[in-house]
């Protein structure tokens, strides 16, 4: 899907940044407030910059987002859940697409495809200490410091396409987590025909069910080559956005038990997290540039923007747990929902295991240097 065109707006500057991050063209321009602000009293509310040229991108937060979006306080039932969300869409049509817009979320409908956008940079600015964001010349420029002190820096262009991601370290280090920019004109080309795999090896080591599974075998997963070799690499969106891509590598499902309607995760189910988050963490200490995809699903009952949206929220939810928990460094993990799609049991009634969170690494699908394991 090509993202549609509109007259490109400027993107006022929450603050001005004192020095330019990696890649990064000069400063233009001086700084001005961002007034962009969602309606107070959703639970979702964010302030947020002015969105670029493609009516489908999600703008970046320009402050800290608190946990509890996320993950219940103990004790306490999720408040959130898709009843706020109906009454706050807004649905718009510009020819063949329709866009669906959520306070922080936009789903697009085209050509027989419905997909789901958000922006990380939402995930990074949670309990944060600071959030920055600016605009230099066509590109968006979001910096996130984390309560460590460690920087995350994500540079889009004018689409809303992520161009790249940097760790910066207090120390001044400096990693290139993502780096789209190998596709240049070519990032808005989301949707490719591509070959699915030939699996050859057992079932039981290319879908991993977490909670059957030992340590060792949950790293090997996360750790594990394509299954059928790859001749060239993709960007972030192409690999959201393909299941056939995403199906060359092995993953993990998750059984999460999410209440009815509810993307916030409860303390009880967090701790099924920590054999992940373990594998997760030390594939990350072996090689900083690992990437690892969180995907939502849902079953086949009810509104299927409705599953969208949850999916894509639950996947967010357990990337965020995963982070404020157990230490995973959230600039290393991507989300994204699928709503029904790709149904582990075919059938189009209520089915638990159809109603899934799955994590699979993708590093060798974003850059075969960084991906060899």
């Amino acid at each position: 899907m090509q993202p549609p065109g509109a007259s490109p707006q400027p993107i006022p500057e929450q603050r001005r940044m004192q020095e330019p991050g990696p890649g990064m063209p000069p400063q233009r321009g001086p700084a001005a407030p961002s007034a962009n602000v969602q309606p107070q009293g959703s639970g979702l509310s964010v302030r947020r910059a002015a969105p670029g040229a493609n009516p489908a991108a999600v703008p970046p937060p320009t402050q800290t987002i608190g946990k509890q979006q996320f993950m219940a306080a103990p004790g306490q039932k999720p408040s959130a859940g898709m009843d706020q969300l109906r009454a706050q869409r807004h649905e718009t049509r510009e020819g063949n697409r329709v866009f669906i817009r959520e306070p922080d979320r936009t789903i697009i409908e085209e050509n027989n495809r419905t997909i789901i956008r958000h922006n990380d940079v939402d995930r990074f600015a949670v309990d944060a200490r600071d959030v920055r964001v600016e605009r230099r010349g066509n590109q968006t420029v979001s910096v996130v410091v984390r309560p460590d002190g460690v920087q995350i820096i994500d540079i889009e262009d004018n689409e809303g396409h992520l161009l790249r991601r940097v760790r910066r370290n207090p120390d001044g280090r400096e990693f290139v987590i993502i780096d789209n920019g190998f596709a240049g004109a070519q990032r808005g080309a989301v949707f490719l025909n591509i070959r699915p795999p030939v699996i050859r090896i057992p079932r039981g080591r290319y879908i991993v069910d977490a909670d059957a599974a030992d340590e060792t075998a949950i790293y090997d997963v996360l750790t594990a080559a394509p299954v059928d070799p790859i001749d060239q690499f993709y960007t972030l969106d192409q690999i959201r956005y393909n299941e056939a891509l995403r199906d060359y590598m092995p993953r993990i499902d998750l059984d999460i038990d999410f209440d009815t309607g509810s993307w916030q995760i409860t303390p009880d189910q967090i701790d099924r997290l920590s054999i992940v988050a373990d594998a997760i963490n030390r594939a990350i200490g072996r090689n900083p540039r690992e990437v690892f995809l969180i995907e939502g699903h849902t079953d086949a009952v009810g509104s299927d923007i409705d599953n969208l949206s949850l999916s894509d929220r639950r996947a967010e939810a357990v990337a965020v747990a995963l982070t404020e928990q157990f230490g995973v460094p959230p600039e290393n993990l991507v989300t994204q929902g699928y709503g029904k799609e790709g149904l582990k049991i075919q059938t189009s009634g209520p089915e638990r295991a159809n109603r899934r969170v799955a994590i699979r690494r993708i590093t060798p699908l974003l850059d075969q240097q960084a991906g060899r394991p």
